[in-house]
């Protein structure tokens, strides 16, 4: 009865009723009902749902930090949509906000539980969050197994994010055990019986203990000695500035040197006449206004239209109406203007520009399609154009096309070779590769130490978050591919870097200090 009489007295009615109102609908103190001591917090269909609740928060949780950490590639999520739907939206956006939303409406029901638990109140969870719950439950393990299956490189995204990241979501969970602590201590003091307090407390125990432990095995190359930081990685821009500018458009190369870009990345296509022209994509339909001028044509490959036909096109009022990237921002008026009055820019046009800054280039080549003209000759058409229309330095070509290298090796010597894919040492000095251009999935702190000992320098695509580039600088990469130069120029040292003795430090303060509150709470 005292004991019974001293968990009443710290019992705040007006607190309680929002907590199970919310909760539970149940408004009125006659419709709860306390947790007698050495009872179940919760009737029996209660506590076998209450475990679907905390299995809502956890894969509610990881898809939202998964989905988050993929924002590097949102533009290319949405590009592959834009393939399959034939229209322009930002998917990737609605679906972060789904995420942020179901889990914070699911993370509420659990700060009420844990309350209400506290309070030595009876769970009941109302039958409309119950459907919610399992709304979250169901989105977020489906969106989990849509990811795993469509976008299988995302998980190497994840990995890669844990290497900055760990540190600090060490921290978090080592809140959120503390945070935890009240209920379970609460809980363990009411059970009457020895078996269920170690029951209760037994498990918090070791997952708490496992916390404290865990950075022990932990690794990120952003946790270095002073003095050990290589170089900031040079930026290249992709496709020149497309968070500016309308993608592979003479202002789009121009933003990327007014930034202070290193070097340009395109893409080069032939027409059908011969010339060699920057587009990425199979079709114009994305990139231009053909449904306007050329309706019928939607459909046809980009090759297939001669050079006079492609000038007549616009390449810079589908970005204006677009916006393809989240978060790009608004134009000035001057840039809109610029923007609206783009065209289709070619090869000779883009390597002038380059040669004029002093900037390196780099370029996929597409082999035009059956029954082009110049399936057969393109090779020679595009050295052409770089060694006599053009005439741009030499060592500024990093060349990536590995299916006549010797031959082009022979005719242009001085170009840089970049070889696209990861291979022995021996190998790609026999072929006189300089650059390995990897995706950034691919990254390697050990692998690009090893290349560069045989003077074999790294280059990834594409890098726009500021954590990626942060990773990239510490694991000792020579230069990115980005859309995003006029961010990344203005990073002065990698996000998340400390030394080995910085971190020791947080480490341990947050163990000890976690460990008083813990035992603070269980005293009390």
């Amino acid at each position: 009865v005292v004991r019974r009489s001293l968990l009443q007295r710290y019992e705040h009615q007006p607190f309680i009723s929002c907590l199970a109102g919310f909760y539970s609908c149940r408004w009125k103190r006659y419709q709860r009902e306390r947790t007698e001591p050495g009872k179940c917090c919760c009737s029996m269909r209660e506590c076998m749902f209450f475990p679907l609740l905390v299995a809502a928060f956890c894969f509610s949780l990881v898809f939202l930090y998964t989905w988050g950490e993929g924002k590097n590639d949102y533009n290319g999520f949405d590009w592959y949509n834009y393939g399959n739907l034939g229209f322009w939206f930002l998917w990737s956006l609605v679906i972060l906000i789904v995420a942020a939303v179901l889990f914070t409406y699911v993370s509420l029901l659990m700060v009420l539980a844990m309350c209400l638990l506290a309070e030595g109140q009876q769970l009941y969870l109302h039958w409309s969050h119950k459907i919610g719950t399992f709304l979250v439950l169901g989105f977020s393990i489906s969106s989990l197994f849509a990811l795993s299956i469509l976008w299988r490189d995302h998980r190497k995204t994840v990995r890669l994010s844990f290497q900055v990241t760990a540190p600090y979501l060490h921290i978090g969970a080592i809140a959120i055990m503390v945070l935890l602590a009240w209920p379970v201590a609460l809980h363990a003091i009411r059970a009457d019986k020895k078996v269920t307090q170690v029951i209760i407390v037994g498990p918090y125990l070791a997952i708490l203990l496992f916390l404290f432990l865990i950075p022990l095995g932990m690794y990120s190359p952003c946790i270095r000695e002073t003095g050990t930081l290589g170089p900031k990685p040079a930026l290249i821009g992709h496709r020149g500035a497309p968070m500016l500018a309308p993608e592979n458009t003479e202002m789009s190369f121009l933003k990327t040197i007014e930034h202070g870009g290193d070097g340009l990345e395109t893409d080069v296509a032939i027409s059908y006449d011969g010339v060699p022209f920057l587009m990425h994509d199979d079709t114009l339909r994305r990139t231009t206004n053909i449904q306007e001028v050329y309706p019928n044509d939607t459909g046809k490959a980009a090759s297939f239209f001669s050079w006079d036909a492609l000038q007549k096109l616009n390449a810079g009022t589908w970005f204006l109406k677009n916006k393809p990237f989240v978060g790009m921002g608004s134009l000035s008026k001057a840039d809109q203007n610029q923007a609206m009055n783009q065209s289709i820019y070619t090869l000779s046009s883009f390597l002038r520009l380059a040669d004029s800054h002093n900037k390196l280039v780099i370029f996929d080549l597409y082999r035009p399609p059956e029954k082009h003209p110049y399936r057969n000759l393109w090779i020679r058409k595009i050295l052409d154009v770089i060694l006599r229309e053009s005439k741009i330095k030499r060592h500024l070509v990093l060349w990536l096309h590995n299916g006549v290298r010797s031959f082009v090796q022979a005719v242009a010597p001085g170009f840089q070779h970049a070889m696209g894919k990861k291979a022995p040492i021996e190998d790609l000095l026999k072929h006189n590769i300089v650059k390995l251009n990897l995706v950034y999935t691919d990254m390697s702190s050990e692998d690009i130490r090893k290349y560069a000992e045989a003077n074999i320098t790294t280059n990834f695509y594409v890098v726009n978050e500021p954590w990626l580039y942060s990773l990239a600088w510490c694991s000792g990469a020579h230069s990115v591919t980005t859309n995003a130069v006029h961010l990344l120029k203005d990073i002065s040292q990698p996000l998340f870097l400390m030394t080995p003795q910085q971190y020791n430090i947080m480490w341990i303060l947050t163990d000890l200090t976690s460990a008083f509150l813990i035992s603070l709470i269980f005293a009390l």
